[in-house]
């Protein structure tokens, strides 16, 4: 168990007064089977009135309106978490679904839906043959088989930290062999997606207090990777950026379909053409005190 505080500011410089439009903020850390949010606050600077919703995928989802002009805009979260996923996790996978092919049920498939469908476009099939090549068998271990893939993603490509915003399409990460954390979740997603697996794609912090880990030059960072659906098992989590499976220095904040329905703070802005000047983030995770 490990009790832990996330800071997560962002700072949107103008080099005008501009008029806001309303932001959406994805910020509130998910409570689950393994994790208690302990305490929540966000405050916004200029103020803003806040109003709060629950998305199709059951993230809590902020809408931030303003009232006044600014050219400087202040978004800070603070949450305290108890975190207690187990390092070392064991899974009861239905027996149907043990070794690789299996079938979901008629409910399960129908349920799963948009999340067994590849979002992006592989014409020349350079992914469903990459992700095809860890089949060792026609008959298979379902567990070893994920495994053996996440182990792929981060064997083959580089790990490179990039501020820029997107991501990167999965055949693209394979032919540079290089990508952050949101590319190595996409690329396992789509990859077993590839072989009909139900994934979603998860977004939050990495809780890295050793500084062990890839993605995070500090205690913590923000942070994505994927969870699979396994009937009996439920939803599986893995990060393909540290070859790791289990929820244990992992803290969810939102569940999508698509990484790009997870930014963090998202909205616009009424001015002249080159008002908007930067942004930057910071991000501490942290054992609380």
């Amino acid at each position: 168990m490990a009790q832990i505080r996330i800071h997560h500011r962002t700072i949107y410089r103008y080099r005008y007064a501009v008029h806001l439009r309303p932001h959406r903020l994805m910020l509130r850390p998910r409570e689950g089977r393994d994790l208690r949010l302990l305490s929540y606050e966000v405050s916004i600077a200029p103020q803003a009135q806040l109003s709060w919703a629950t998305d199709v995928f059951g993230n809590v989802v902020a809408t931030a309106v303003f009232n006044e002009m600014a050219d400087v805009l202040t978004v800070d979260s603070v949450a305290l978490v108890d975190l207690t996923a187990a390092a070392w996790p064991v899974f009861a996978i239905a027996g149907s679904a043990v070794t690789f092919p299996f079938r979901y049920s008629d409910e399960e498939w129908t349920d799963l839906g948009a999340l067994t469908a590849r979002q992006y476009a592989d014409p020349s099939e350079q992914l469903q043959r990459w992700a095809r090549g860890f089949v060792a068998s026609n008959s298979t271990d379902t567990l070893s088989l994920l495994k053996d893939i996440s182990a792929g993603v981060s064997s083959s490509i580089s790990y490179q930290s990039r501020e820029a915003e997107g991501t990167q399409p999965p055949t693209q990460t394979l032919d540079r062999s290089w990508g952050s954390c949101r590319d190595f979740a996409v690329l396992f997603a789509e990859a077993v997606r590839c072989l009909g697996f139900g994934a979603r794609i998860v977004s939050g912090y990495l809780f890295n207090p050793d500084q062990i880990l890839l993605g995070s030059q500090d205690q913590g960072s923000t942070h994505a990777w994927v969870e699979v659906f396994l009937p009996g098992a439920g939803w599986i989590t893995f990060d393909p950026t540290n070859r790791s499976m289990g929820g244990a220095n992992l803290i969810p904040v939102a569940v999508t379909r698509d990484i790009a329905q997870s930014v963090p703070v998202a909205g616009s802005f009424v001015g002249a053409s080159d008002a908007f000047g930067s942004m930057d983030v910071e991000v501490q995770v942290e054992m609380s005190a």
